[in-house]
């Protein structure tokens, strides 16, 4: 059955389907974790290796200084613990997303977390110990050839040596660090497994289930009822555990502004950015470029309006395509194929290696009970970059989800293959340069395809959807991260109320005078997941924009565009984002590429326009 849907079984009701179960997946449709772990016991016998060979570390405590040979010893003995913990966090984390109510995926997950909290205590004088070396003899240690692979990881890390504090103190924060992270563990578990959500009864007046990944096709029905039945249905729920949500939302924000004070940051904000060496005015050009370019974003609503021929617009109407009479069904395979095609101007290499990895069960493609809603791709160094989807064939955003979670997994996989383990991991920043870029190549293939004009309107609309989606929205999430988390620095009260304030405020701003705004989706800022990883979602913009300028390079034939894209690709985390990203062709210190970005979204409403009035 690959590449088909996995069939949703009949439950008692005429025409009632529920959500498949695990064991009702065909093997080829789910991804092969053999190549982490044989098998859940060979998974133990590794983690109890770990158990076994972690206290050696200590043997290095106070030596560090000592010359570069032990420097190096305990920099590779680390290594050897990280490759570890890596490898048994990968299988740990894609087990549980799997199912997250299995419980033998979640008590896993859990004692490798406590197996990681006594770990980072005992490796805690590591950082300190290599901090403190005198900046003199640091600097003869950096000219020894024994340390030669390890420069860049020594550099990065004695640039935190202001935000690094005593070995006392960084033991107390590794003991912490579960403890202050808890309630990323209850949205996940309220939200993917305790909540229980109200059927919707469909277009043809059959009820069907709903759930956090369903709800994406909800409000893409093409009949507004479906849509607003959806909606209420799934907010009534999040109403239900507001007070719950707002809790451990507020919690998350203590955790961040906690972490920065106790390392002497100004602000959560700084500690975010500081480690990617991003400056504030990034962020800020951000916020400031994308304001100044609201007009376009509200002429889409009305267009969008218009053209679903409705009395006023809600945040519910805005994701179903303005051009819904075509057939966009499309299976998993054939998904594949047309992202691949799409992928075809970065050369045979990238292709067929993306090729051959779906075909041997990179990606775990359906919604199963249990399983973690959403997407993502999720590698270890040496083994095969993992992505988890929810496809649904009539879902047409998820072929761009596929093509967008491919360029992270072959992000890692060139990482990978020219970096050093310690090299190798790139920051989210650069990470959303791949994923978006490959949406970007897709978008210009079926605009390419086409002579349709219906068929170009439904395309642009996709894109429009896309740079709507992810700029503009996303930097509606970044404001109001950067608010609540001044607002808790500032001393003020983080509740339920102040959170719907600060959430409503933007929402009026950003969706603008005429567009119709439910009560309900103020409480759309307690239900994202990545609030939880605070000022994470403006690389997202960020992102998107690097890549509309990469692409632009290399669909236009641009000489060396190519091998300098994916000389971006292979460098991994072994420079900084801004200046790898200037090497590649994009200097994402100015704001011209939010500009260009945002430019582009006008002269697509502009032919939207003039496509479909």
């Amino acid at each position: 059955m690959t590449g088909k849907e996995p069939p949703l079984k009949d439950e008692p009701g005429a025409g009632a389907r529920r959500v498949a179960r695990r064991s009702e997946l065909a093997i080829a449709d789910t991804w092969d974790l053999q190549p982490l772990y044989a098998d859940d016991p060979a998974w133990e016998r590794d983690f109890a290796a770990l158990q076994q060979s972690y206290p050696g570390i200590a043997q290095f405590r106070g030596t560090l200084a000592a010359s570069p040979t032990r420097l190096l010893q305990a920099l590779e003995a680390e290594k050897r613990i990280d490759l570890r913990v890596e490898r048994l966090h990968h299988y740990a984390s894609l087990r549980a997303a799997e199912d997250s109510a299995a419980g033998e995926n979640l008590e896993r997950e859990g004692r490798l977390q406590n197996l990681l909290t006594k770990l980072g205590e005992a490796s805690a004088f590591l950082a300190p110990e290599i901090q403190a070396i005198p900046q003199d003899l640091f600097a003869e240690f950096m000219d020894d050839p024994v340390l030669e692979s390890w420069h860049i990881r020594l550099r990065k890390l004695r640039r935190l040596r202001p935000h690094t504090l005593s070995e006392a103190e960084e033991r107390l924060l590794a003991l912490g660090h579960s403890a202050l992270r808890g309630h990323r563990e209850t949205f996940s578990q309220l939200t993917d497994v305790d909540m229980k959500f109200d059927p919707v009864t469909d277009e043809k007046g059959v009820q069907q289930p709903l759930s956090q990944s369903a709800f994406s096709s909800f409000i893409v029905n093409p009949v507004p009822r479906v849509r607003r039945e959806a909606f209420h249905t799934f907010y009534r729920e999040f109403g239900d555990h507001q007070f719950t949500l707002a809790s451990s939302l507020a919690s998350s924000v203590r955790a961040d502004v906690f972490s920065a004070r106790a390392r002497n940051y100004s602000s959560a904000i700084e500690q975010a950015l500081f480690a990617d060496d991003v400056p504030l005015a990034v962020y800020d050009n951000l916020i400031s470029t994308v304001r100044a370019n609201l007009d376009p974003l509200h002429r889409y609503y009305e267009l969008r309006r218009k053209v679903l021929k409705l009395d006023e617009i809600h945040q519910y109407d805005t994701y179903v395509p303005m051009v819904g009479d075509l057939d966009t069904k499309l299976s998993f395979d054939q998904a594949v194929a047309m992202v691949l095609e799409a992928l075809h101007p970065l050369g045979a290499d990238y292709v067929e290696t993306l090729r051959a990895g779906l075909a041997s069960r990179w990606c775990d493609r359906y919604e199963n009970k249990g399983k973690r809603s959403g997407a993502f791709s999720s590698s270890s160094y040496g083994n095969p970059p993992y992505m988890l989807m929810n496809y649904k064939s009539d879902v047409f955003s998820d072929v761009y989800t596929l093509a967008h979670e491919a360029g992270h997994s072959m992000h890692s996989w060139y990482a990978q293959r020219e970096q050093l383990y310690q090299d190798y991991d790139y920051p989210i920043f650069l990470a959303e340069v791949a994923s978006t870029f490959n949406e970007e190549l897709l978008t210009h293939h079926l605009l390419e395809k086409t002579t349709d004009p219906r068929m170009r309107a439904y395309i642009l609309n996709r894109q429009v959807d896309d740079i709507r989606g992810t700029v503009y929205r996303q930097t509606m999430f970044a404001e109001f991260e950067k608010r609540v988390h001044a607002a808790e620095e500032a001393g003020e009260a983080l509740t339920l109320q102040s959170f719907r304030a600060i959430y409503h405020e933007l929402l009026e701003a950003f969706f603008g005078g005429d567009f119709t705004l439910d009560p309900e989706l103020d409480l759309e800022c307690l239900r994202i997941p990545h609030f939880y990883n605070a000022f994470y979602v403006y690389k997202y913009s960020t992102g998107m924009s690097a890549a509309v300028s990469l692409s632009d390079k290399v669909l236009a034939g641009q000489a060396e565009a190519v091998p300098d894209y994916l000389g971006f690709l292979k460098s991994g985390g072994s420079q900084f984002p801004i200046p790898t990203l200037c090497r590649a062709g994009v200097d994402m210190s100015t704001p011209e590429p939010i500009q260009r970005t945002l430019d582009l979204f006008a002269r697509r409403v502009t032919e939207l326009e003039e496509l479909l009035g």
